[in-house]
């Protein structure tokens, strides 16, 4: 995720010398990995100015459309007099405001700018385009700059188009997807640096309607708990998105479509609710949300024709599906050059749905990639308050009085936390007190339990607030916390990684290598001895190969394991015996032109204990009884060491 700390400091109070290093630093003591850091400012090296276009002369005679510009940019050029450059670009007229380089800047990559004589005309400087600054990939047009900016001819570019800030780019792990949202991180940092939180999603936000926004039935409520919904009319279709908005999403990766998509993306960066909008006019009949029909077809923004299974999840009106919920919209409703009529939905997806849904159909959207980490289901309202307010100030329009809210999301279970496990887990003191406070930073709501004595084989350190639990709510944004151990982590992480010290446990005194470990080396040496070359094979099988093998007979009473998660569902199996494999790997050599061969492993079989039944489920929440894991014990198959040797071709030459 690509953030300008320009737009954090929108809900949160940074310091404002903060240098970039210790804001970096922080960030990586939050636990969130920083991939880069850029200074914007210092990617464009020399005069970047506004420049206004005062004539445009139509060059002929040449393979492309050239054209000739005088350009005002003010005192920069050092004479005042119009800047004259020749530029290849369409999507600009006189009178507009557009971003020249001077001769001696550079742009990103290195690219020098000069004057020079180009088709018959001196040209001093470049007119630049989006791409050629670094901001994106847009390169049909050069950069026109909104009514909404107020720089003069001469004034440094770089404010008027994003150049001014720093940019992070983070790596977010799957279970913290609440930071992949401005306010998520915020949040973050509030703790960070002990600063107030300004929390974009605590705005009055209207409820539900008893009159629906639009008709709306939801079939499957797990894998749609919440599904809301606003319309707005008589929307401007050629109002343009605002440069401001335009700039912070190509600034973090996002191309600009339109202003009713462009809000929806916003909102998602914004908020982390991913959103959609309907051309209303275009959607026949009520919409139904349920699981998609095996068989049924839908077109999507991208173009393709995806064939849908059982297990996706669809948005449908009287034609069809319209949409492949939570990942993509589909072509026949979205939003065109003419639309008027915008509805705008919000809603709260299964996370384990949408992240099969992704994958089958490989579509790793911006919006799959929150949902499949988890999206907050309370902000879905004060999303959509936000897009519609947004679209009525930029693109006028009329918002309905009706707001649809069809509401089954249940309330987050409670987590029973002994007060001293973190001491006790980390070996750092916590006090209960401490525990509580930043239990409630995070955005827990924390209440005292009943006392009980605490009774851990896995006790470490003092036992602070022994006897003391506490029963922890966890915030609706935070779907990974579900068990003590979870609260735990986040207690470590807030109170600092820095203050758990290092301690390295005392080796115990050894004997050397056992007479098994002695046993298998002196294998191996006998056999590399001999000129066998040890190969090593994944253990997995297929149920042909199991099949075909000529095993022992006792082999092949004896059925194989199969695994509940393969890496490959042609190789379900683990090997009862090591010779699939290594045939295998004599099979590759032997096609790759290796005749003469003698090749080994020393691996593990495994051998299924029958009728073992099913191991004991076991939480995170304490170490296991050593009767549970002799239970758990006697369901694992037996793993004995084998030694096989292959060889094909001439012994000698």
């Amino acid at each position: 995720m690509r953030v300008s700390v320009s737009w954090l400091r929108e809900y949160v109070d940074l310091p404002a010398d903060l240098p970039t290093g210790d804001l970096e630093q922080a960030l990586v003591d939050l636990g969130i990995e920083v991939d880069s850091v850029v200074d914007l400012a210092a990617t464009v090296t020399g005069q970047l100015v506004v420049g206004e276009v005062r004539e445009i002369e139509e060059l002929t005679g040449f393979k492309k459309p050239i054209r000739f510009c005088r350009v005002d940019v003010g005192a920069a050029n050092g004479t005042g007099e119009p800047q004259e450059i020749v530029c290849g670009a369409r999507n600009f007229a006189p009178g507009d405001r557009v971003v020249v380089i001077l001769p001696g800047g550079v742009l990103p990559g290195g690219f020098a700018i000069g004057a020079r004589k180009t088709y018959g005309h001196n040209s001093a400087g470049m007119i630049c385009s989006a791409k050629e600054l670094g901001l994106g990939d847009d390169h049909d047009g050069i950069i026109v700059l909104g009514p909404d900016v107020t720089a003069k001819p001469g004034d440094d570019a770089r404010p008027a188009v994003g150049l001014d800030d720093v940019v992070f780019e983070l790596e977010i792990t799957p279970d913290r997807g609440y930071a992949l949202s401005l306010r998520g991180l915020a949040r973050e940092l509030s703790h960070a640096f002990d600063v107030p939180l300004r929390d974009p999603a605590l705005v009055p936000a209207p409820s539900g309607t008893e009159t629906p926004a639009y008709p709306v039935e939801v079939r499957d409520t797990v894998g749609c708990d919440r599904f809301t919904a606003r319309l707005v009319r008589g929307v401007d279709p050629s109002a343009p998105t605002p440069s401001w908005m335009q700039q912070r999403l190509v600034t973090a990766g996002i191309r600009s479509i339109s202003l009713p998509v462009d809000i929806t993306n916003y909102v998602m960066l914004e908020l982390g609710q991913p959103m959609h909008a309907f051309d209303a006019d275009r959607i026949a009949g009520p919409l139904v949300v349920r699981r998609a029909e095996a068989g049924e077809k839908l077109t999507t923004l991208d173009g393709v024709n995806r064939v849908l299974t059982a297990d996706d999840m669809v948005i449908c009106d009287d034609t069809g599906p319209i949409s492949l919920a939570a990942v993509m919209g589909g072509e026949t409703s979205e939003v065109v050059a003419g639309t008027t009529s915008v509805l705008f939905e919000a809603a709260h997806w299964d996370p384990a749905m949408v992240g099969r849904t992704a994958r089958r159909h490989k579509l790793f959207s911006e919006a799959a990639k929150r949902w499949e980490r988890g999206v907050d289901p309370a902000v879905a309202l004060v999303a959509l308050e936000r897009a519609v307010r947004l679209l009525t100030e930029h693109g006028g329009g009329t918002p309905g009085a009706e707001i649809l809210d069809i509401d089954h999301v249940r309330p987050r279970t409670p987590i029973t936390l002994p007060a001293d496990l973190p001491t006790r887990r980390v070996g750092v003191e916590y006090p209960p007190a401490r525990v509580v406070a930043l239990l409630e930073r995070v955005g827990c709501t924390v209440a005292q339990g009943a006392d009980r004595l605490s009774e851990d084989p896995g006790a470490v350190g003092t036992a602070s607030g022994a006897g003391a639990v506490l029963s922890v709510t966890p915030p609706t944004w935070r779907p990974d916390l579900t068990d003590p151990a979870d609260l735990v982590e986040e207690v470590v992480r807030l109170d600092g990684y820095d203050r758990v010290p290092s301690v390295l446990p005392t080796a115990p005194p050894g004997r050397g290598l056992t007479p098994r470990q002695r046993r298998r080396r002196a294998v191996a040496l006998s056999l590399a001895e001999r000129g066998y070359v040890e190969v090593l094979a994944h253990p997995f099988v297929s149920v042909e190969l199991a099949d075909q093998l000529g095993l022992p007979a006792d082999d092949r009473r004896r059925p194989a394991v199969r695994l509940a998660n393969p890496l490959s569902e042609e190789e379900p199996l683990l090997r009862t015996t090591l010779l699939g494999p290594l045939l295998g790997i004599l099979k590759r050599n032997l096609g790759r032109g290796h005749r003469d061969l003698a090749l080994y492993e020393i691996g593990a079989v495994f051998r299924p204990r029958v009728g073992a039944g099913s191991p004991p489920a076991m939480g995170v929440d304490r170490r296991p009884t050593d009767a549970e894991f002799a239970a758990a014990d006697a369901v694992v198959p037996a793993q004995p060491v084998h030694v096989a040797v292959v060889l094909a071709g001439d012994l000698d030459p």
